[in-house]
């Protein structure tokens, strides 16, 4: 049994790329018990695959009746599945919503896509990229000169998984009074449009203009941006309150008057590059021991490496080393019922014999499904 508040749950994981296996660890993270079918054949090392970490693995054929028919035992006993196909995928092999709630209706069935299940473009290939290209996000990321491709965090992990992860256990409270399960559509493209909701604000107030670098929080503002430093690292600044600008001024000792019109956006121009000039002055260390810990809203900018070994992070033990590889620790954190990170990292196929057992498959039944190769 996990440890954490989703303890007791129980979820199939037809495991794909990037945002289902992200959206399986977290809730593997807070206790569910996730087992990850992978395709027969299938090969991958467990410390490339952390998002792996804590579930149970197995191989399966499902394009086989023998396998089908198995997944349809595991329907039987689970809580929730999570897919990741192109829409119509799991129709065709027999395991779709009507199947499986047909076998049990109060399973909560997760589909995560790009495009979603419905619309002009559901079946077409994409990657992150592509999702929030186009709804909005990527225009308002990059240089005044073209948008730049971001880390796949706002499609991918945060538009996709994250709700993914926050549509299932809504969907958990909800089958818990009604008895009922239900389908999750959890498209891509809908979540990072949600994650635009405050530039959308943004723009129906007048206040967003289509321009990168044009407005306070697409590094168009000099008092929300990273500026480089001494010794060519970088530090990130983010003083938008007046208390917060003014403690920004004060302690860089910026008492030119132009500093006065912080929200006068034709002269962030300028004001980044005296910035600029000031930040150059010292290395990121000496900044660091300037600023840090202070009301300016300033935090160095870290690589990877780097932020393992800084004192915010180390205390909180933000990011953790288990089995010999460092990784982000469990969140969010809860003050009674505590998530865990619940094991390692798993290879395909690694408790084909005790999962299935653990499943309710019999001894005997485990053996027939090896020796006619379905796992």
């Amino acid at each position: 049994m996990g440890q954490g508040p989703l303890n007791g749950l129980r979820i199939i994981e037809f495991v794909g790329i990037g945002p289902g296996p992200f959206a399986s660890m977290l809730l593997t993270d807070m206790g569910a018990e996730v087992l990850s079918i992978y395709r027969k054949g299938t090969e991958k090392n467990a410390l490339s695959d952390i998002a792996s970490r804590g579930r149970k693995s197995i191989t399966l054929d499902v394009k086989t009746p023998a396998g089908q028919a198995a997944v349809m035992r595991l329907v039987a006993a689970a809580d929730g599945l999570i897919e990741g196909f192109r829409p119509g995928v799991m129709e065709r092999l027999g395991l779709g919503p009507d199947d499986c709630l047909a076998i049990n209706k109060k399973l909560v069935y997760g589909r995560m896509t790009g495009w979603g299940q419905t619309g002009p473009l559901s079946h077409a290939a994409g990657h992150d990229i592509n999702y929030i290209a186009l709804t909005g996000a990527l225009a308002a990321i990059g240089s005044s000169n073209r948008p730049i491709p971001p880390l796949n965090l706002v499609g991918d992990f945060g538009g996709g998984a994250m709700f993914l992860a926050m549509g299932m256990c809504a969907a958990f409270f909800e089958a818990e009074r009604s008895g009922e399960g239900q389908v999750i559509d959890c498209a891509m493209t809908d979540g990072s449009a949600s994650l635009m909701t405050f530039f959308f604000n943004f723009m129906a107030q007048g206040l967003y203009k289509p321009q990168r670098e044009s407005n306070m929080l697409d590094g168009g503002a000099h008092y929300y941006n990273t500026y480089e430093t001494l010794d060519g690292k970088f530090i990130s600044i983010g003083s938008i309150e007046p208390q917060f600008y003014a403690e920004l001024r004060d302690r860089l000792g910026l008492t030119d008057k132009d500093f006065d019109h912080q929200h006068e956006s034709e002269k962030w121009p300028d004001l980044k590059n005296k910035l600029a000039a000031v930040f150059k002055t010292k290395t990121r260390d000496e900044w660091d021991e300037s600023l840090s810990g202070t009301d300016v809203c300033y935090a160095p900018v870290l690589t990877l490496d780097e932020a393992i070994s800084h004192p915010h992070n180390k205390d909180r033990e933000t990011l953790i080393e288990r089995d010999g590889v460092v990784q982000p620790n469990v969140a969010p954190r809860f003050s009674r019922t505590p998530g865990a990170i619940q094991g390692a990292p798993v290879t395909p196929g690694q408790h084909n014999d005790t999962a299935l057992q653990g499943w309710g498959f019999t001894d005997d039944e485990v053996e027939a499904l090896k020796s006619d190769k379905i796992v």
